[in-house]
């Protein structure tokens, strides 16, 4: 497989999973509220990684952290008068189940930060003994930027002739959040000292008491769970700087070998053309997808439809394009005996033939995909596949001996791309449901113009209405017969 690596800026093949395992390294979630379409357009994307190696015969151990201790986890516990376990455990449960949800498959190891401080506070150490920190006063650890020539070939500083005082206008909220005494704006927390807002939430260190900082959570993890060099580490391209620069200074610093050899970052997701945030009102979680009538699959297949490396822009009208795609899919699998409904694409694969992938049905679908995971051309080409191939079927012109590998072949594919085939069981959304009350109420006071009148709005929105003895039912409208 060729993947994108952001640091060379190329297109390079990774090591073959087949003759040893490869690792995966992913920046998880801050648990401390729901996790947004944004978030999960990454995790998808990661999980579609996973898959297709996993699919091809490949072996990868896939490591995805929590951050379960940072400022905003703090500070939404206290306000809320929960200890921070009980926080951040709730905020895990729900991070889960979206997971589950979306197909997503669980990591072989979920480290969490604050089960992991030991290896931390060691880490920290060893970069003080180093050199390559020093600590302040109050207790505070910084990493010495100046004791890292290579700092900022990963983002290229260099080339945007970023010098160290103009730092302080890229950092992050992280890194502006706390004001603590450093020698250079641009060095970064290892250790933030304890201050009253933090409360209980303190552990003792060499040095003080206080807590660790967010790059240094993650290094710690990686190393401790997939040693010195990770094969393949990755996250949304936000990360790129500065959290997965100063992963790389402080790894190396402490190390002395090369951090990670792939590269592997998610671009942005759009909404509606527009940047996500709270004050547009169009920060949506999978929660507020559900509400409007659409499934978890739609989601998860508008997600992985856009390539890796390009903005998607997310639409509710491309949710319901999601939705007829699936159903295409569904059929298809249906003509060659298969059952979508009791059909998981979590299941565990059987190692394929080399002829399988290359000479198979799909070969020009699994071809995208190994060229720097292109899911959009892959899809293309699953289409164009099983269009022709879906009269043929039906029609009964295969052998019957060769439908069972044309379907075995095509689950391959279902489980490379993580799809759920089966017809999404949605609730109406509050809208349509309230439209459907309107109407009731029309037609018991005899006004049938405006219950028509309700009823052709409630079919703009994607339902038919039906009455029933008991009043009415609400049935989702396939895509392809939605009124214009």
């Amino acid at each position: 497989m060729r993947l994108y690596d952001s640091f060379s800026r190329q297109i390079i093949p990774l090591p073959d999973p087949k003759t040893r395992e490869l690792t995966f390294y992913c920046c998880g979630p801050t648990v401390y509220g729901p996790a947004h379409i944004g978030n999960f357009r990454t995790f998808l994307m990661q999980d579609v990684l996973r898959r297709v190696i996993q699919a091809t015969g490949g072996r990868i151990k896939h490591v995805r952290n929590l951050t379960d201790v940072d400022d905003k986890t703090i500070r939404q516990s206290r306000a809320e008068g929960k200890t921070l376990a009980e926080f951040t455990s709730l905020w895990t449960q729900r991070f889960h189940e979206d997971c589950a949800a979306l197909n997503i498959l669980p990591p072989h190891v979920e480290p969490g930060a604050v089960a992991h401080i030991p290896q931390q506070i060691a880490l920290i150490q060893k970069l003080l003994d180093k050199g390559h920190a020093y600590t302040t006063p109050d207790g505070s650890v910084y990493f010495r930027i100046e004791s890292y020539p290579n700092y900022g070939n990963l983002s290229r500083l260099a080339e945007r002739q970023t010098t160290t005082s103009s730092f302080p206008s890229q950092l992050t909220e992280r890194e502006t959040a706390d004001e603590y005494n450093r020698d250079s704006a641009a060095d970064f927390a290892l250790w933030k000292a304890r201050k009253p807002e933090d409360g209980d939430n303190f552990w003792t260190a060499p040095w003080g008491q206080g807590r660790p900082g967010w790059h240094i959570e993650c290094s710690s993890m990686c190393l401790h769970h997939l040693g010195a060099t990770t094969d393949i580490h990755s996250g949304g391209i936000d990360l790129l700087f500065p959290h997965h620069e100063n992963e790389i200074a402080q790894s190396e610093a402490a190390t002395g070998t090369t951090f990670v050899r792939h590269w592997f970052h998610i671009h942005h997701l759009m909404v509606e053309g527009a940047k996500m945030s709270k004050s547009l009102g169009n920060l949506y979680t999978l929660a507020d997808v559900q509400a409007r009538g659409h499934s978890a699959a739609d989601l998860r297949y508008l997600l992985i439809s856009g390539h890796y490396r390009q903005e998607l822009n997310f639409t509710m009208d491309g949710l319901h394009a999601a939705r007829s795609a699936l159903r295409r899919l569904a059929k298809f699998y249906t003509l060659l005996g298969g059952n979508p409904h009791s059909f998981k694409a979590n299941y565990d694969l059987p190692p394929p033939e080399t002829q399988e992938i290359q000479r198979g049905p799909f070969a020009r679908f699994w071809a995208a995909l190994l060229e720097d995971l292109n899911t959009p051309a892959a899809l293309g080409e699953l289409f164009s596949i099983i269009t022709p191939l879906q009269p043929h079927v039906a029609a009964g012109n295969y052998p019957p001996e060769e439908i069972p590998l044309i379907r075995g072949a095509f689950e391959r594919v279902i489980y490379s791309l993580g799809l759920d085939l089966a017809e999404p069981k949605c609730d109406p959304p509050s809208e349509v449901k309230q439209l459907a009350e309107q109407r009731f109420t029309a037609k018991k006071a005899r006004d049938y113009k405006l219950a028509d009148s309700l009823r052709d709005k409630i079919q703009c929105l994607g339902w038919n209405v039906k009455d029933t003895r008991e009043g009415y039912s609400l049935e989702m409208i396939p895509r392809n017969n939605l009124k214009n």
